[in-house]
């Protein structure tokens, strides 16, 4: 018997339902894991594991094995090349999550940002001793030559400053802006203090100076990719009230000073 156009239109609305169920159990049971990165040159909150090269560790690790916890999900977190890779991976899907991002309009287009920040953290002026100059405002930095990492960035208001008027040249890890500056190749470095600190302690570089006025102050975020099939309206909304918990438990204070503790326990073993 020849089947008439309804029939028909319901058949495939059936078949269609069921592919779509089938693909949203599938992704459903797929994103149990989410796969994470961040800063890898990031003390005390992020660097990689000596002893295990794909590993990251440090306070943000803590965070996200706690968050993995709140959530119901494990938070594989992972060294995936530097801060630049890790947005570029991000931005293509192939990382679900950032753990740790300041807020900036053009990083919006690729990630969604959990609605509560973990963290305030300070970016500073750092100089070279015996050529030092006067810092208290971006306006001092408009004749120097200076010196960051590849897409860093220090809030949206001093990205713009600085990409309308200072000379800043952009380079692929901290460690090798701090040597450059130590060598004389730039006038100043502006970076976060504490992973600043951290290097500099680390590397032995004893002429370099952290400026006591700040370039900016700004919240750190947990991210997650437009693209990852993950990023859900319940996962986002799970992720505000893990981070409202967090902040009114004071939690993120115990994981820095762990990180801190971490990150002197390898300097004094030499790792």
């Amino acid at each position: 018997m020849h089947q008439g156009p309804s029939r028909r239109f319901v058949r495939w609305g059936v078949a269609l339902a069921g592919a779509v169920l089938a693909a949203t159990a599938q992704a459903q049971a797929a994103c149990k894991t989410l796969l994470a990165s961040g800063n890898p040159q990031y003390p005390p909150y992020l660097w990689r594991d000596p002893d295990h090269d794909t590993r990251l560790i440090g306070a943000i690790a803590e965070l996200a094995e706690w968050l993995g916890n709140e959530l119901g999900v494990t938070i594989d977190l992972r060294y995936v090349g530097n801060w630049a890779r890790v947005q570029e991976e991000t931005r293509a899907g192939r990382v679900d999550m950032i753990a740790g991002a300041f807020f900036t309009l053009p990083r919006t287009e690729y990630m969604d940002y959990a609605m509560l920040p973990f963290r305030e953290t300070r970016s500073v002026i750092i100089q070279r001793e015996g050529a030092t100059f006067p810092y208290q405002r971006w306006e001092d930095l408009v004749s120097r030559k200076g010196l960051t990492v590849i897409n860093n960035s220090f809030g949206q208001a001093f990205d713009r400053f600085a990409n309308e008027s200072l000379s800043l040249a952009k380079v692929s890890s901290l460690d090798q802006a701090l040597q450059m500056l130590e060598r004389g190749r730039a006038d100043y470095l502006v970076y976060e203090d504490s992973p600043a600190e951290a290097y500099i302690a680390r590397l032995g570089l004893r002429s370099l100076r952290l400026m006591p006025t700040p370039v900016a102050q700004e919240q750190l975020y947990v991210t997650v990719s437009h693209r990852s099939p993950c990023n859900t309206p319940e996962l986002r909304g799970a992720l505000t009230r893990a981070m409202f918990k967090l902040r009114q438990n004071k939690l993120m204070n115990g994981f820095v000073d762990r990180g801190v503790q971490l990150w002197k326990e390898q300097e004094r073993k030499g790792l």
